[in-house]
């Protein structure tokens, strides 16, 4: 098959939970002989890249703001796309597939569209723009060919807002292999192993690094936290988490990270927190419970698909509960051993019932049937 990605920011992936996505999808798609093009944004993607990975990138331009980013790429990746013959045109994401309608009509292509969260709700956007999301969650029940989500939790919203039924198909993980020493986060951020909590996120609202942070400070415990992100068009909120720890030297803000320092950090913190009010299905608690790293998260549907309950090493409570959340983080550190047993058991699960090749599998599955080939 010949296939477009359009919606996320470009390949090779840095930041961004989609940008990996589409990575591990389409590098894999590539290896099994199908004709890969991801579109990617000129202010994300290098412009001596033309391949990655067997994919072929082409990079357009963008308007480097908040509301016109994406929209303004995925209409010109929707043009460029027009007339080159794709079998499968796939979109990511709420705004980027608004044009869905706009490919169906004008290709004889299919068309999917992959919904990794729930963007209309995000904090960030005012009511204008959260009414072009609503309408934007509108068209990816009823413009695409095929609707996919990541979580059960989407699947479920989609059949009950919409009458839709969509196809289920989860993020999948891979971790590095080990041993995993503390020798490079201990240089650069002044950590040893189990020294830290770890927070791997963007640094917007409905993660709720600010959450964090106020339960972190007041713990009677002699450890750091490391947080590991950046902006997303959310400098005030950023300066003001800052700000709210410029006299604690136990806060490090690590900004973007990734590759083998962030396997490291994964794999020596005492525990991975992710305090989310509204996730899709979160990379991030995949990659965290893969590395057998205890986890502390917010009980909202998408992580307790993951997690199921409250035990060691999987501590959960109440999203927005900032005693609920010390108390959880008290949970996590009483019994190292029995933490770490319970985390061992976890990544276990997680390793094999999260996999990239399934994945991959069942969206192969998806594209034929879009086809009519099945």
């Amino acid at each position: 098959m010949r296939i477009a990605f359009i919606g996320q920011r470009g390949v090779p992936a840095t930041f961004g939970g989609i940008e990996h996505h589409v990575e591990e999808v389409g590098s894999r798609l590539a290896q099994r002989g199908h004709d890969v093009t991801v579109y990617c944004r000129a202010n994300y993607v290098p412009d001596r890249d033309r391949s990655y990975k067997g994919m072929r990138l082409v990079r357009l331009p963008t308007v480097s703001s908040k509301h016109l980013d994406a929209v303004v790429h995925s209409l010109l990746s929707t043009a460029a796309a027009t007339g080159r013959g794709y079998d499968i045109i796939h979109f990511h994401a709420l705004g980027p597939g608004v044009f869905s309608p706009v490919a169906r009509v004008l290709n004889r292509a299919k068309v999917v569209q992959t919904i990794h969260g729930r963007d209309d709700e995000r904090s960030k956007w005012g009511g204008a723009a959260q009414r072009m999301l609503r309408m934007a969650a509108w068209v990816s029940a009823h413009g695409p060919d095929a609707t996919v989500v990541v979580s059960r939790h989407l699947a479920d919203r989609y059949l009950e807002e919409y009458g839709r039924e969509v196809a289920y198909i989860p993020n999948g993980v891979e971790t590095a292999p080990g041993p995993h020493p503390d020798d490079e986060i201990g240089h650069r951020f002044g950590v040893r192993a189990g020294g830290y909590l770890l927070f791997v996120g963007r640094l917007v609202p409905e993660k709720a690094p600010d959450l964090l942070v106020r339960a972190f400070q007041k713990l009677d415990h002699d450890l750091r936290l490391v947080v590991v992100g950046g902006s997303s068009f959310t400098d005030d909120y950023v300066e003001s988490l800052r700000r709210s720890t410029a006299s604690d030297d136990r806060v490090v803000w690590a900004g973007y990270v990734y590759g083998p320092t962030l396997a490291q950090l994964y794999a020596n913190a005492r525990a991975f927190v992710l305090p989310s009010h509204l996730e899709g299905l979160p990379m991030t608690l995949l990659e965290a419970a893969a590395y057998d790293t205890p986890v502390v998260a917010s009980d909202i549907p998408p992580h307790l698909e993951v997690l199921h309950a409250d035990g060691p090493g999987r501590r959960l409570f109440a999203a927005g509960d900032e005693a609920g959340l010390v108390a959880a983080l008290e949970r996590s550190l009483a019994d190292g051993s029995a933490e770490r047993a319970g985390a061992a058991a976890l990544g276990d699960t997680v390793r094999r019932a999260y996999r990239w090749d399934h994945v991959v599998d069942s969206l192969e599955a998806v594209y034929e049937d879009a086809l009519g080939r099945r």
